[in-house]
């Protein structure tokens, strides 16, 4: 007898009684949406690792997030705003975000270009003249999408030295001079911040609102993200601000808030609490349609360039099939599911956000030290919730 389809054979009477509910039943276990994972659960387990770690690398205090579509599951914070001081870390602390900031900038910019302020093809001289590359013709190749993607094509990290040197970009421009992209724009990847940090010029001149303004208003204040700011200045102004800490032959130290990268505010310059970092999970992933629509959120989570050298990383390198970047935004292939990720640090701060864009399960962590401790976490989440491998094992491994 020829074998027919399980619902022909239902529609023709050709399977009824026990085996009829048996492979009705198997039918809809395999066909009906089903999480892949126990949320409340995983978010237990991570709890345990959360503390585990910070216990035993020390780190002075920290914060995370994890939320399942439009619900905040679990949100928790550990340890002290400053070592050795008694004020202790909630969900209103203030951290710096460092190239977390990323995310803020990219997602700005793509609401502007929807809205047709500027286009992603205009050229960077258009709006920066004084960029000028060796080869001047290569100057004029740069688009606003490349510095977003960090395709200019410029050998990774060009000029943050002056950064770190508390130089403003005005003075580190005329620098590129001297330079050329090792590829044309476009076709290479190389991680910038002072090149990414040219989209503040472009958003001043398209609307004639500062960056910071647009952030408040289009971002901070529809989404209640109500400790975020950007800037030096307004970091130091909370009360209820984190410190940063270095690790010493003695452990970590606290030291003063530099000026560093906040010269450059689009890559490294926004500052918020765990709670602010609930909401923009929220946004990121589809749920304030009104502040990200889904054609932004498609627009800057669409590749714009492949980053390879991203697939060998210790943690992620067992699971990704794929790894590119968007506009602010990592994209990391695992299975049948992306990844939207980054990660920051800047001078005694840590932070990293990732979503599962299948599953629309998030995570934010922020940490008052360089601790690597949060790769794990963060990385290890990741690969829990979306079945390619077990927070538990990680735990016991570590």
């Amino acid at each position: 007898m020829k074998k027919l389809p399980f619902l022909t054979m239902i529609a023709t009477g050709r399977l009824t009684g026990a085996r009829y509910w048996t492979l009705l039943l198997a039918f809809f276990c395999v066909c009906a949406p089903v999480r892949a994972a126990d949320v409340q659960s995983k978010a237990k387990q991570f709890d345990r690792y959360f503390r585990q770690l910070l216990k035993e690398k020390e780190i002075p205090g920290g914060a995370y997030v994890i939320v399942d579509g439009d619900k905040v599951v679990a949100m928790d914070t550990y340890g002290v705003r400053v070592r050795g001081k008694r004020g202790r870390v909630d969900t209103h602390t203030v951290f710096r975000l460092a190239s977390v900031s990323k995310t803020f900038a990219g997602s700005m910019a793509a609401v502007l270009a929807h809205e047709e302020k500027f286009d992603w093809r205009d050229r960077v001289v258009n709006f920066v003249p004084e960029l000028r590359f060796k080869t001047r013709s290569l100057s004029r190749e740069l688009k606003i999408e490349h510095l977003l993607s960090h395709s200019s094509g410029l050998t990774p990290n060009a000029y943050d030295n002056y950064l770190e040197d508390d130089k403003p970009l005005s003075k580190i421009l005329p620098k590129f001079a001297n330079i050329d992209p090792r590829c044309k724009p476009g076709k290479c990847y190389g991680y910038q911040n002072v090149l990414f940090s040219l989209i503040e010029d472009v958003i001043l001149q398209t609307t004639g609102v500062s960056y910071e303004r647009q952030l408040e208003r289009r971002f901070f204040t529809p989404l209640k993200m109500k400790d975020a700011s950007v800037g030096w200045e307004r970091f130091m102004a909370s009360d209820n601000r984190a410190a940063p800490h270095v690790q010493t032959g003695r452990g970590w130290r606290a030291v003063k808030v530099e000026r560093e990268y906040y010269f450059a505010a689009p890559a490294a310059g926004v500052n918020a609490s765990i709670s602010d970092m609930a909401q923009w999970l929220k946004a990121q992933m589809g749920y304030y349609p009104k502040v990200l629509s889904p054609e932004v959120i498609q627009d800057i989570t669409t590749e714009r360039v492949e980053t390879r050298r991203h697939m060998r990383h210790r943690i992620w390198r067992d699971h990704l099939s794929h790894a590119g970047y968007g506009l602010g935004w990592r994209l990391y292939t695992m299975g049948d599911d992306r990844i939207i990720y980054h990660g920051g640090w800047v001078a005694g701060f840590r932070a990293a956000v990732a979503y599962s864009e299948k599953q629309k399960i998030g995570i934010a962590i922020l940490m008052n030290a360089e601790s690597r401790a949060i790769a794990d976490l963060t990385a290890n989440f990741v690969i829990d919730i979306t079945g390619n491998g077990e927070l538990v094992r990680a735990m016991v491994n570590h």
